[in-house]
């Protein structure tokens, strides 16, 4: 399959996961457009043709395979690729979803994108400035994958950068293992693949049987947008797991940084819910490790509420860390999570919040001073494109190498 060739690709935006797709789909025509031009000069080298009669020669060699009775492309430059397909949303009064597409989708792969954690007004057809739930996202996505496989696409995949539901992944007492239940759901339903970031836990993959599950990493865009607020080579870090459950994380950016590794042991009582900031289920800290006088840097998967987190940086200053950066690959920022961490950056408790765009957030957060925002969306571009075209993963979803290169300049 060429590389130049993305014809039987499609992506759908869910009305949540709008925004994400539209960055992901700029990546990919950026993407193919280097890829054409690499190409092009490639072989005008070669065979010494000018590039004008090379991009003539390719984009014919192009139309003749998806040729129509209209002109398919530009033959004196790149056409970039229609990777977008229309689709009608409708949200009824009643609360169901239905999901038209406007374009047929036989014989493509297809991949919906989803931002299940979107709580902004959202447009549907007739209606407008709808909040959506979880659960509403999740059947927005439900309809729109039987819509797709209806229409007889060859492969449907989800781009879900928040697996929902995936802090129920195991049982406490008489509960539902809603984590494992919404993947199996989803291979019932025909879908090939599931790409993730950072999933809560790695035992979900293991309830499936066909179904393939990417979970990707944000550590490089964490560590690139680290090495702009603090210099690593003179400032003497210490990197802290802010639980045990995200010791392999923290372990991870403490081998790449050459950083000591601290681990906080937290004491819960699971008869109370974290409702907020102040009202959480933490019972006792302790420190396995040394703060005092450190540059404390500390990830983690997810921050609802932020109670848990702001608990432990409170802690930590109190150890003596001298300053405290926090990551967080899924934002959520739950409640009032903003306003309590307003507060905790007045009182001095921390220095910065790095957040990726998997979770789509507005004005409110993104201008505060002490959150930073990165960029995943290449990262899902270059997996979506790898895939399509059959190519391996293992350097996309392995990113020791490229961090310490970029450790090293």
């Amino acid at each position: 399959m060429s590389y130049l060739k993305p014809n039987n690709m499609g992506i759908i935006a869910c009305p949540g996961g709008e925004v994400f797709a539209d960055e992901i789909i700029s990546f990919l025509k950026f993407t193919y457009s280097r890829k054409f031009e690499k190409q092009v000069s490639s072989l005008s080298e070669i065979y010494d043709i000018e590039k004008t009669e090379v991009v003539r020669k390719i984009n014919f060699f192009l139309d003749t395979e998806v040729f129509k009775k209209e002109k398919i492309r530009d033959s004196a430059g790149f056409s970039s690729p229609l990777l977008k397909l229309p689709v009608r949303f409708t949200h009824f009064a009643n609360g169901e979803f239905k999901a038209e597409i406007l374009k047929s989708v036989r014989g493509m792969d297809i991949f919906v994108i989803q931002d299940v954690e979107n709580r902004y007004p959202l447009s549907f057809c007739g209606d407008h400035d709808k909040k959506l739930s979880v659960n509403d996202h999740v059947m927005c996505l439900f309809v729109v994958i039987d819509a797709a496989l209806q229409a007889g696409a060859r492969s449907v995949s989800i781009v879900i950068p928040t697996y929902p539901f995936a802090r129920q992944h195991k049982k406490k007492g008489r509960e539902a293992l809603t984590a494992s239940w919404f993947g199996r759901v989803l291979e019932f339903s025909g879908v090939a693949r599931i790409i993730t970031l950072d999933i809560h836990s790695k035992e979900i993959e293991n309830t499936f049987r066909n179904l393939r599950l990417e979970n990707l990493h944000a550590s490089y865009q964490i560590i690139r947008k680290l090495t702009e607020l603090i210099d690593l080579k003179s400032e003497d870090i210490v990197v802290v797991s802010p639980d045990t459950g995200a010791v392999d994380r923290n372990k991870f950016y403490a081998g790449n940084l050459q950083s000591p590794l601290a681990v906080l042991y937290k004491e819960r009582d699971y008869s109370r819910v974290s409702r907020n900031a102040r009202e959480n289920n933490i019972t006792n800290v302790r420190l396995l490790g040394s703060v005092k006088g450190k540059t404390v840097f500390m990830a983690d998967d997810l921050l609802g509420t932020g109670g848990t987190l702001i608990k432990a940086i409170r802690f930590l200053r109190d150890q003596g860390a001298n300053k405290i950066i926090c990551a967080i690959s899924l934002p959520l920022f739950s409640g009032d999570a903003v306003r309590y961490f307003d507060e905790a950056f007045k009182e001095g408790l921390f220095f910065r919040i790095i957040g990726t765009n998997a979770v789509y957030h507005g004005e409110e957060l993104l201008k505060k001073e002490w959150y930073e925002s990165v960029s995943i969306s290449n990262l899902f571009a270059r997996i979506i494109a790898h895939l399509h075209h059959n190519r391996s993963l293992s350097s996309l979803l392995d990113n020791r190498k490229i961090i310490q290169r970029l450790l090293k300049q």
